[in-house]
């Protein structure tokens, strides 16, 4: 992922065998792929495999928060005009995505937001330790200390919440269908919460110097937003999750502690 992105990080994922790693041991696979996509910056078109059950070249139908469906092509580099235009995505027809891919795919982008905001707090951290305003490393201000210590507890809450449905979704059989669909609902609205308070901080620690192309920082931010809109927001997600609650009469207990 340090040397390829795109159509040949795909190549080079299926050279290492990813589509073997995702049929045996997704609960691995998923976190370890998706969660390293977005600490290094790069994009690959896998999310249309952990959509499938079988090994095919389909593009599958994407909802996003505004009644847009997108598809993620494969094999191509060409600009979109999305909000991320290094992803290539492009506007199609609603098409039947089921249930189960969604839990899938909910699961697999959050890993994905997880990394991006772990990419964006160690551009802030480093930042913050490298800029100095009256003789001193603006770390050592009590502001710039609070929001990169809230922004951590959001990304290590939400990883601990993708943890669990992965687990769920992969390794314990028992999990009513139900209780996976809002976990993994869940699981991606929290990840999508800490990628945008990430984005927030993050951005304030750095100041100007965020907004400019010279700094990776607008990148990272740019596919946060992207990806949290992919498959429900988290606003839109923790909406319905209160609808589902709601008809369900309970609450399913994310982490067994």
């Amino acid at each position: 992922m340090a040397e390829h992105t795109g159509p040949a990080l795909d190549v080079a994922l299926d050279d290492l065998g990813w589509q073997d790693m995702l049929a045996e041991i997704p609960e691995v696979a998923i976190p370890l792929v998706f969660r390293l996509l977005g600490e290094t910056g790069c994009h690959a078109s896998i999310i249309n495999d952990v959509l499938g059950t079988e090994r095919s070249a389909t593009e599958y139908p994407l909802p996003m928060t505004g009644d847009l469906w997108l598809r993620w092509h494969r094999g191509t580099d060409t600009a979109s005009p999305a909000l991320d235009p290094e992803l290539p995505l492009s506007q199609t027809d609603p098409g039947p995505l089921p249930k189960d891919a969604l839990i899938r795919g909910r699961i697999a982008l959050g890993w994905w937001l997880v990394g991006s905001s772990r990419a964006m707090l160690t551009l802030a951290r480093t930042h913050a330790l490298d800029r100095t305003q009256f003789g001193k490393p603006i770390a050592s201000f009590q502001a710039v200390r609070h929001r990169l210590a809230e922004t951590l507890v959001a990304i290590e809450g939400a990883e601990a919440t993708l943890t669990a449905a992965t687990v769920d979704l992969h390794t314990d059989s028992t999990v009513p269908h139900d209780d996976s669909l809002l976990r993994a609902l869940l699981a991606k609205a929290a990840a999508g919460r800490a990628a945008l308070i990430t984005c927030r901080h993050t951005q304030q620690v750095h100041g100007g110097i965020g907004f400019t192309a010279e700094h990776s920082l607008h990148r990272h931010i740019r596919r946060a937003h992207m990806l949290d809109a992919l498959l429900g927001s988290s606003r839109a997600l923790t909406r319905e999750a209160g609808a589902l609650i709601g008809e369900q009469s309970h609450a399913p207990r994310l982490i067994n502690l």
